[in-house]
């Protein structure tokens, strides 16, 4: 349990299976504001209850100054997931959520308070977005993204096809980007589904891996191509990983959500109802 040390401050110290007996464990003050801090002593106790955790590659993530996490996409419940995992490791996360989430009364007050940002997908307001996250991270955030943009479509929930912007905002920040991959959430709450399971615990599985190099593509003309080529590295990297967490080959073909012909947001499963 967290415990008080300055106003702002939290003290972490995680009961969690890194999955190798020596890697240390890493207690952290995190400063947070106050509505990142009632987040978290709200819902930390619920994932506590309900999860076992499997964390691992903590070492890769840095400890200060502004860097880029990517992950795979597979649960409604995985934001609360992996935020736990980054949050308890020192890293308060600023996430780049769907527009939809800013719209319900009492979460958009505290989601925006704790300095998420709202992203309105295939409209102008993309930009917009954009630039907020390139802020963030220049201050020295911690930006999470995810470069699927959607849940994933994919029918085993391998991970799909990216979107561009995780990697210009690697290449104009020049920040560290970190690969991810999750397994688990998805037991809790179902891909396209909102029907909760709390009990028995389920196991939720978070690595990050080291951080990707963008040196063959640091200095190149930055175009639709390039952009293009660093995602299919970035979510290459996150399916490896997925492969190695989950004991399977992914298929040989990534899922294409553009060449489906299922909508691009909105679950699709319910025709007409956002996600």
């Amino acid at each position: 349990m967290p415990t008080n040390n300055a106003p702002g401050n939290l003290a972490i110290g995680s009961d969690y299976d890194t999955g190798d007996p020596m890697m240390a464990r890493r207690v952290v003050k995190v400063k947070v504001g106050p509505y990142y801090r009632f987040a978290a002593l709200l819902i930390r106790p619920i994932l506590f209850a309900i999860t076992k955790r499997d964390w691992r590659g903590i070492e890769n993530i840095p400890t200060r100054g502004g860097a880029i996490v990517a992950v795979n996409h597979i649960s409604y419940a995985d934001p609360l997931v992996f935020a736990h995992f980054l949050f308890d490791n020192g890293r308060p996360p600023r996430f780049l959520a769907k527009s939809g989430l800013f719209k319900v009364p009492i979460v958009k007050t505290i989601i925006l308070g704790a300095g998420q940002i709202p992203v309105y997908r295939e409209s102008d307001g993309a930009h917009h977005a954009y630039q907020a996250a390139v802020d963030a991270v220049q201050r020295g955030e911690l930006l999470g993204v995810y470069p699927e943009a959607t849940l994933t479509r994919d029918p085993d929930i391998w991970p799909m096809t990216g979107k561009t912007g995780v990697a210009r905002i690697a290449l104009e920040t020049k920040a560290p980007l970190i690969p991810c991959a999750q397994w688990g959430a998805q037991e809790i709450v179902g891909t396209y589904s909102k029907k909760i399971k709390l009990w028995p615990r389920t196991k939720v599985t978070v690595w990050a891996g080291a951080p990707i190099d963008l040196s063959p593509w640091s200095d190149k003309e930055i175009t639709v191509g390039l952009l293009t080529e660093v995602t299919d590295h970035v979510m290459a990297t996150i399916t490896s990983m997925l492969e190695e967490i989950r004991g399977e080959k992914a298929p040989d073909q990534r899922f294409d959500l553009r060449k489906s012909g299922l909508p691009r947001t909105g679950n699709f499963k319910k025709r007409g109802k956002r996600e």
